[in-house]
């Protein structure tokens, strides 16, 4: 069953600090949304230190909401929570009529989401293949297995999972499925010890670690969507706000690290020696790279070890 206890939010205080200028400078006025929500630990630090922002919560995960909202109710309607995928955040900004001071991401499967073993995110214990963050969306691992094409499984596995046996892997699915169809997260892992060979099995985690990735953004659409997302966010903001993205994995840090470096370059044409007046950059970046979690806040919270945080302000004058 599902932990309904706060989970650690991760880099909780460097968020604050990165944040916490912009909201500052707009006051009683400040407004911040958290288009992760999840259980809502970094919400909830936000509301208590800044007593005038409201905060826009975002998640598809219904469960998340719940969670969130039990959570977030004593800070009464400072409180706006919607259901909805991040990447439609700049139509439901534009529908509650409010500017925007700081966006913050936390990317990727959430941890009560991985605990809640019925989802299937998870390979350490068997559950339906499910991996659906929205359980009204019609797409399933067990759909993507028993009915994607053998070229099209390699491909998804490579490139979401950067599996090197993909094409092993499945060309197992395949021969696997014409006898009998997935429906457990138990018999995935066990095709997954045989296809891949053993002495790729004792380096690199898990051995289903990779597939299960790969699954799981498939079936959220979760690099789609950040694609889009990072460019409405960055317009959404009004001049001197913030933008903090924390991401897990290599295929989501590029994209969010190619977003910012667009939104960091002058927008002077090439060629030209002189930068030309108003044509400076939009944004300028508030971390050095990527920034990682401490020592210490990796052995009191593990899941902060993969991380990647990046943020920027915005320096322009208006509005993208």
């Amino acid at each position: 069953m599902l932990d309904d206890e706060p989970h650690i939010p991760v880099l909780l205080d460097r968020c604050v600090e990165l944040l916490g200028p912009a909201l500052t400078r707009a006051g009683d006025d400040a407004t911040l949304v958290d288009a992760t929500l999840g259980a809502g630990g970094h919400a909830e630090r936000f509301l208590t230190l800044f007593p005038g922002l409201h905060l826009i919560g975002l998640d598809r995960d219904p469960d998340a909401l719940r969670i969130a909202g039990d959570r977030l109710a004593p800070f009464g309607d400072r409180v706006t929570v919607v259901r909805t995928r991040y990447d439609d955040l700049a139509t439901r900004l534009t529908h509650l009529g409010r500017d925007v001071d700081a966006i913050l991401f936390d990317l990727g499967v959430s941890s009560m989401q991985l605990d809640r073993r019925e989802r299937g995110f998870s390979y350490s214990a068997d559950a339906p293949l499910d991996m659906r963050m929205d359980p009204d969306s019609e797409l399933t691992a067990a759909v993507i297995l028993n009915t994607y094409g053998e070229k099209e499984l390699t491909r998804l596995l490579r490139e979401y999972g950067e599996e090197r046996f993909a094409g092993r892997i499945a060309a197992h699915v395949v021969r696997r499925r014409a006898d009998a169809p997935f429906t457990r997260t138990a018999e995935l892992v066990e095709l997954l010890y045989q296809a891949i060979p053993a002495p790729a099995r004792r380096t690199g985690g898990h051995p289903a670690k990779r597939t299960f990735q790969a699954l799981r953004i498939a079936v959220n659409a979760e690099l789609e969507s950040l694609r889009r997302a990072i460019p409405a966010a960055l317009t959404a903001l009004r001049p001197g706000g913030r933008i903090a993205v924390m991401a897990y994995q290599s295929l989501e840090d590029r994209i969010v690290k190619a977003e910012f470096a667009t939104a960091t370059a002058s927008r002077t044409p090439p060629g030209l020696p002189v930068e030309l007046p108003g044509h400076g950059p939009e944004f300028v970046t508030l971390t050095r790279g990527a920034e990682r979690a401490s020592a210490d806040e990796i052995e009191r919270n593990p899941r902060s070890a993969p991380v990647r945080l990046r943020a920027l302000e915005k320096v322009g004058g208006q509005k993208r």
